[in-house]
């Protein structure tokens, strides 16, 4: 595939994703944050930080306008832009699973977690979120594939998709383990129905994650 000489030079819509990304990125860090402040009872800022997920979730989709704004019909993409546009769809969902989870969170009075559980939570967390930071690898390697075009380019994106399917399939497993728990004890009825949905809008996060790195996948494959 021929590749126009201006996309080569120019500041590509690719390495604008990337800037995407990276607030996509804080966004996760800062709900890990929050979610530590939830549970521990440790801190008092737990609004704080939700507001300021919900700031960045607003920059991210900023940039989004702007990836689309500068992207005329005209333009020669070395993708398919409905898989290109598709793509921003998923990564852009991750903010918002985000904020889905703190209010969720926000629903009920603290400590909304049973104290069993607290570890694994903790540990569900932790899994959510490396996914979300390898997407920011993920674009930045990509956008160096489809400069080059190199089949050693090609499997490094690929080998991120991986872990990042890997990581996705470890996140299951820990909500799994955690439902699962979460039905055995004997809480009321409505602790365990807030735990369990908590749970699945956690697991959102991720799994916009990884329908972001499928659609890549199937860009990079063309």
């Amino acid at each position: 595939m021929r590749i126009p000489l201006l996309y080569k030079l120019a500041v590509t819509p690719f390495y604008i994703l990337g800037e995407h990304a990276e607030k996509v990125k804080e966004c996760a860090w800062i709900f890990q944050q929050a979610m530590e402040c939830h549970v521990t009872l440790k801190c008092e800022s737990f609004e704080e930080l939700k507001t300021q997920v919900v700031n960045l979730e607003i920059e991210a989709d900023a940039i989004k306008h702007r990836i689309r704004k500068q992207m005329p019909s005209s333009i020669l993409l070395p993708v398919d832009k409905y898989q290109f546009f598709h793509y921003i769809k998923e990564q852009d969902l991750i903010p918002d699973a985000v904020i889905g989870a703190l209010s969720w969170v926000d629903y009920r009075d603290r400590p909304s977690i049973p104290p069993d559980l607290e570890k694994d939570f903790f540990l569900l967390v932790d899994a959510i979120i490396d996914p979300v930071e390898d997407l920011t690898k993920m674009v930045r390697e990509a956008e160096k594939y489809f400069r080059q075009f190199s089949d050693k380019q090609r499997e490094t994106v690929q080998q991120i998709i991986r872990t990042i399917r890997q990581q996705k399939y470890q996140a299951d497993t820990v909500a799994e383990k955690i439902k699962r728990q979460a039905f055995s004890m004997k809480n009321d009825p409505l602790t365990v129905y807030h735990t369990v949905r908590l749970v699945e809008k956690i697991c959102a996060i991720a799994d916009h994650a990884e329908n972001a790195c499928d659609m890549m996948r199937a860009m990079i494959i063309r």
